[in-house]
């Protein structure tokens, strides 16, 4: 029997349901009175976003608003980011909008406490000591930045993004209201759920390492425990029943409050496991496309998981249960009949089915597979063990679009 082994590494509050927007002012009040707020252009123009605004003025919040932040965060936006934080004296870091929004909410806090510029701190554990408090407002339900101990950046320098992960990147408060997910299009809602839904898989299906008393000092992402396997089943639960008519009617709110509950799971389970495989390749493979993330990441999942079947199959046939597929089979075909229902999930919300319809070319595969490969943090995590070998397997599977060569009937 396996022993018990758990990590939780939380914000210090985390508020879920429609209209907990309204309890900012008094979180924020309580935490400063110089607040920066980092967000994009099209949400500093909504009229929810001006209320916000409004109401942290009423509690006695000075407010500048930084609306600079730009998909895929490359590296100058963090900087001029850090310049407005600066400029207004800011003693406390508020993010609303999609994980590109929290994420460089998280670096600039980071900045403003410790100096430097984002390289000085990519890695695990190189933060040195706690940031600017933070409050996270997501606005999409994919990245679970909100809860997260990692914010990614595209560096200049560099082919790929580069992650920064340190528990001291967690938000102070996080405050998900799914109200504010409504107005998000079908296409966006695609893509970030696919993402949720594929943080969830690979936090369960992720290597289960042999600890000690060093473990948690050791990695920001410890790998499958038992807090990150309830919050993951739970997440793959809610997501995969509530993504396909989430895209279909923005309207229903059943579908919009369970998608943001699963994406919040889902970023408190792999924020302690991590993530693997299908991360590690979505850098290059998002690096040369500009596509985005949570399209790239569910392109490579059903591909992913085929690989990983054979280690593991035990995993995969809860995840069929989790998702309503499993009943009266046995364990080899329910983990097929997962693996087949997150491809069909996927085809129906209109995610492509391989790399070459990414626009990925042949002569692209080994940078690809060789650059992934690079991803230490993501690769130690996978269940079946990766070499250059067996990861270039991986993504030639993807690009043709057949799982037959990974070890899986079709």
């Amino acid at each position: 029997m396996t022993p018990i082994f758990a990590v939780s590494r939380l914000p210090r509050n985390l508020v879920f349901g429609a209209g907990q927007r309204a309890a900012l002012p008094g979180y924020a009040a309580a935490l400063g009175r110089k607040a920066l707020i980092v967000t994009d252009e099209r949400l500093a123009a909504d009229a929810q976003f001006l209320d916000l605004m409004q109401a942290l003025e009423a509690a006695h919040v000075d407010v500048a608003v930084f609306s600079g932040t730009i998909a895929e965060l490359p590296a100058s936006c963090i900087l001029e980011g850090l310049e407005a934080g600066k400029a207004l004296g800011a003693d406390l870091v508020i993010g609303i909008g999609g994980g590109s929004c929290l994420d460089a909410a998280k670096i600039i806090a980071l900045l403003l406490s410790h100096g430097g510029t984002p390289s000085d701190y990519y890695g695990e554990f190189k933060v040195p000591g706690p940031i600017l408090p933070l409050i996270a407002i997501p606005t999409t339900s994919g990245t679970g930045s909100e809860v997260t101990p990692v914010a990614v950046v595209s560096d200049p320098d560099r082919a790929v993004k580069v992650g920064i992960a340190s528990p001291h990147l967690i938000p102070h408060t996080a405050i998900c209201d799914p109200e504010l997910t409504y107005s998000c299009p079908s296409g966006l809602t695609a893509f970030s759920g696919a993402d949720a839904l594929t943080h969830a898989i690979e936090a369960f299906t992720n290597l289960r390492r042999s600890v000690d008393a060093n473990t948690v000092h050791e990695h920001v992402f410890v790998g499958k425990n038992t807090f990150s396997d309830q919050h993951a089943l739970e997440a793959i639960r809610l997501v995969s029943g509530s993504l396909e008519t989430a895209c279909r009617d923005g309207s229903d709110v059943l579908a919009r409050n369970n998608l943001m509950m699963g994406s919040t799971l889902a970023g408190l389970a792999f924020g302690t496991a991590g993530t693997a495989a299908a991360h590690a390749v979505q850098y290059p493979v998002g690096a040369l496309t500009h596509t985005p993330h949570g399209m790239g990441v569910a392109v490579m999942l059903p591909f992913v998981m085929a690989f990983n079947k054979s280690h593991a199959e035990p995993q995969m046939a809860q995840i069929a249960d989790a998702m309503g597929v499993g009943g009266g089979l046995s364990q080899a075909a329910s983990a097929d009949a997962a693996i087949d229902a997150v491809t069909d999930l996927f085809a129906a919300i209109g995610i492509p089915g391989s790399l070459r319809d990414l626009g990925i070319t042949e002569n692209q595969l080994d940078w690809i597979a060789q650059a992934a490969m690079g991803a230490t943090r993501l690769v130690k995590n996978n269940p079946r063990p990766l070499d250059p070998a067996s990861m270039a397997m991986l993504v030639n599977a993807a690009f043709v679009g057949d799982r037959t060569a990974l070890g899986r009937s079709a």
